[in-house]
């Protein structure tokens, strides 16, 4: 005879697609089975932040890579007062559709092989980043209120859309872009501490937020910071100013979403109630302006 499964594992939402947020809840079949139990889980290779929702539930975010598989699994620990259990999960995945941005033409400097030098300065940015990613696990979750877009302005480039320069296919766009002129306003889509306020080779001018629970939001390509490292910021908060630093090819706010190390769309929060766009900042398929592609942003 099998061992009845301790507890119930559901996924929001109902269509699961790469590159995305998810919720995972999970329910003991019998409350009195794991009284006053502690959960704990894994998917993609990232920790799980479970927090009781009611009725013995509890539920964490997760995120699925822009380049899942079919199928991911999962782990979640059950450590109950009177005995532990463990039980793995599937999440189904279905292909991003994501675009793909043939016609894209940047000048030659852009086109180039990065340097050895800076080669070397992208690795040491790249790494700064991550560390920032990965730190967010051990910070508490510092928001309660969904996440605000950090522009009022239209978004013109969406994330895991391919890059194909001069012909070539030579990455995959993992933020989101929004116009704006030097000058114009960024906020904070969450209250946070901020962790990195630097410049990068690629990224120019950026600051990096933590929000907790594994989740960091990185603002690139700033013309001005306004906050410092250690600043708890508030959803909302003016926090810089857009620009064209790095290597872009025009002014416009490039929008970074993390779960630790993994980027994911922010747009796929709505899904989950974690995110409100207004209906005048629907994705626009036109007027895009492009980080350049030499490289990989942090």
């Amino acid at each position: 005879m099998l061992a009845q499964v301790p507890a119930v594992v559901s996924l929001e939402p109902a269509e699961i697609r790469q590159g995305t947020v998810i919720r995972v809840t999970v329910e003991p079949r019998s409350a009195g089975a794991f009284a006053a139990f502690l959960v704990g889980g894994k998917l993609a290779g990232e920790p799980l932040h479970f927090e009781p929702v009611g009725r013995g539930a509890w539920s964490a975010l997760a995120p699925v890579p822009v380049g899942a598989a079919a199928e991911i699994r999962g782990r979640i620990a059950l450590i109950g007062a009177r005995h532990s259990d463990t039980l793995s999960f599937v999440v189904p995945v279905a292909d991003g559709k994501f675009a793909v941005d043939r016609e894209l033409k940047v000048a030659p400097k852009f086109g180039r092989a990065p340097t050895s030098a800076e080669a070397r300065r992208i690795a040491a940015d790249n790494a700064k980043a991550r560390a920032a990613g990965r730190a967010a696990h051990e910070t508490p979750r510092l928001w309660r209120e969904p996440f605000a877009l950090p522009r009022p302005s239209r978004i013109t480039a969406r994330f895991g859309d391919g890059r194909v320069f001069n012909g070539q296919l030579q990455s995959r766009h993992l933020g989101t872009d929004f116009k704006g002129q030097v000058g114009e306003p960024i906020y904070a889509a969450n209250r946070g501490v901020v962790v990195l306020a630097t410049d990068f080779l690629l990224a120019g001018s950026v600051v990096y937020i933590d929000h907790g629970e594994g989740l960091t939001t990185g603002y690139f390509h700033m013309s001005q910071t306004l906050v410092n490292v250690g600043d708890t910021v508030q959803r909302g908060q003016l926090i810089g100013k857009v620009g064209n630093s790095g290597r872009v090819t025009g002014p416009h706010l490039h929008w970074v979403f993390r779960y630790g190390a993994t980027n994911v769309d922010p747009l796929s929060l709505q899904a989950l109630g974690l995110l409100v766009v207004p209906p005048s900042q629907a994705p626009d398929t036109g007027d895009s302006l492009k980080s350049a592609p030499t490289g990989r942003s942090p």
